[in-house]
């Protein structure tokens, strides 16, 4: 058995009545090479009970230690009954867009069970042209954006036609908790004291409530100096902290804890990282509302080749365009930059190799260049911003995320939380949003013979983060987004996919000989 990581773990003390932190993805297939022209969930349940052995955290579940006194670990459960996992259903005509968004928002409302592996799936029939939908989502706390996306990848076929694929044969008992999460652990995993694999007697498979009190009394006998820990790995990222970074002499604690850590290196110095009031901003409900869309990515990649910027840097600008766009619209626009968080990942080559489980994750903290006006100086300005932000990453990996998840003990992490969160929501939120781009593979893909069109993301929000996430999936020669919203934040969440191709237009607009 594995116990969940201190960052797994936040990701589940973080839900309340009005949060959920599943993360999800909308497929959008075309059904015309399956089997009688439709894809049915009978075939879905075939694909998965086939290829299980291949994505293992979808057989894994919580087990949660007595009296919340310790982080739950991972189960595998023997014979799962993947079916009771896929649920289907048809839109009324006309079976457009607006009409799944609405649907796909009301099923992201609904927090997943925790008696059972974290992990749902929704088929879609009705929708205009024939197409059909499919809507899965699992709990942040069992992956992150390149396990989900090698987890998606695992039902994909490269021709209409899958090849022949047979189960995988049960691994030895003694071997099998470990085979499912991940034989290589990452020097991340090394690093964090308590994390990992715990060790099991021989033929036993599974911690029995008094083996995991025994475990959690130990770690509480080591809990302050771990937690010493953290916290001086995070005064060395202070300067990069949002909000916290804007402290007077926060750069200067910063620096000094890095030479008594020995990193003498210069690193550059940060833009402040202090976020504006917006709608975005403060408490959120329990709804939520989605747009879906997707921009060429050919247009985004000859912007980027014109101006000898990343792609990456292209997409940060489309979405600060679309954003002040917006803003403005609304009589809301700050005349300060707006500071987004960006998922990194920091998975190892050797981590993705083994069936990895949980998440390994850093955030890229940076400014969006909302208040410039001219579209080329934003993007110019994007770039600038972004080429710092990256240097800075590349050269000292931000950790502040890992130390304030472990900060606090387990037994008051899951009340501090939802606590914290609503409480920075009112007085200083660190950011306005959370902007997140994954790459994707750049050829069709086939689910059970349908035709991959689109995948637009669904991500979560938070009082923490905002009611506002803007996620998107790069995937065939398109950039598929997908605009969640707490409706109290932003009612019009087409409005704001609208901009994102407006924005994206007056770049492929713009001459760089300028």
């Amino acid at each position: 058995m594995r116990q969940l990581t201190a960052l797994d773990a936040q990701f589940l003390h973080a839900e309340t009545p009005t949060t959920t932190t599943h993360v999800a993805g909308l497929a959008i297939l075309d059904p015309a090479g399956c089997p009688g022209g439709t894809l049915t969930r009978e075939a879905l349940v075939d694909r998965l009970r086939e290829r299980l052995h291949l994505a293992p955290v979808l057989s894994l579940r919580l087990a949660e230690v007595p009296f919340g006194l310790g982080r739950p670990y991972w189960e595998e459960v023997a014979d799962l009954d993947v079916a009771g996992h896929v649920r289907e259903l048809t839109l009324p005509a006309p079976g457009d867009d607006r009409q799944l968004a609405r649907k796909v928002a009301r099923l992201h409302e609904r927090r997943l069970d925790r008696g059972r592996p974290l992990w749902e799936m929704c088929l879609i029939h009705g929708l205009a042209g024939g197409r059909v939908a499919l809507y899965a989502k699992i709990h942040h706390c069992a992956l992150d954006g390149v396990t989900g996306a090698e987890t998606l990848a695992a039902m994909l076929d490269l021709t209409p036609e899958a090849p022949e694929t047979s189960k995988a044969p049960k691994a030895p008992k003694a071997h099998r908790a470990h085979r499912a999460h991940g034989a290589s652990r990452t020097p991340e995993a090394e690093a964090a004291p308590g994390q990992g694999t715990l060790a099991v007697p021989e033929g036993e498979e599974t911690l029995g409530p008094l083996a995991m009190l025994t475990a959690a009394a130990g770690r509480s006998v080591t809990y302050p100096g771990r937690a010493l820990r953290a916290l001086g790995r995070m005064m060395t990222d202070l300067d990069a902290i949002p909000g916290v970074s804007a402290l007077p002499g926060a750069r200067t604690v910063a620096e000094t804890a890095r030479t008594i850590a020995g990193n003498q290196a210069e690193l550059p110095e940060l833009p402040p990282l202090t976020a504006p009031r917006t709608p975005f901003n403060g408490p959120i409900s329990a709804k939520r509302r989605l747009a879906y869309g997707s921009i060429p990515l050919t247009e985004v990649r000859h912007v980027a080749k014109s101006f000898g910027l990343s792609v990456n840097d292209v997409v940060m600008t489309v979405c600060a365009s679309a954003l002040r766009s917006w803003l403005r619209e609304h009589h809301a626009l700050p005349d300060r930059p707006l500071v987004a968080a960006v998922p990194v990942s920091v998975r190892t080559a050797a981590a993705r190799a083994g069936d990895v489980v949980g998440n390994r994750l850093s955030v890229m903290v940076t400014q969006l260049p909302t208040d410039v006006a001219d579209p080329l100086e934003r993007l110019r300005a994007m770039g600038a911003t972004m080429r710092v932000a990256k240097r800075r990453f590349a050269e000292s990996p931000a950790t502040w995320l890992d130390g304030l998840s472990t900060l606090l003990p387990t037994v008051l992490t899951s009340v501090a939380t939802p606590a914290i969160s609503r409480l920075a929501s009112v007085t200083l939120p660190p950011i306005n949003l959370i902007v997140s781009n994954v790459p994707g593979p750049q050829l069709p893909l086939y689910l059970c013979g349908a035709r991959l069109l689109a995948y637009h993301p669904v991500s979560a929000l938070s009082d923490m983060s905002g009611g506002l996430n803007i996620t998107c999936f790069s995937y065939d020669g398109s950039l598929d987004f997908g605009v969640l919203a707490c409706p109290d934040r932003v009612k019009d969440v087409w409005r704001l996919m609208d901009h994102l191709r407006e924005a994206m237009e007056e770049l492929a607009a713009l001459d760089p000989r300028s």
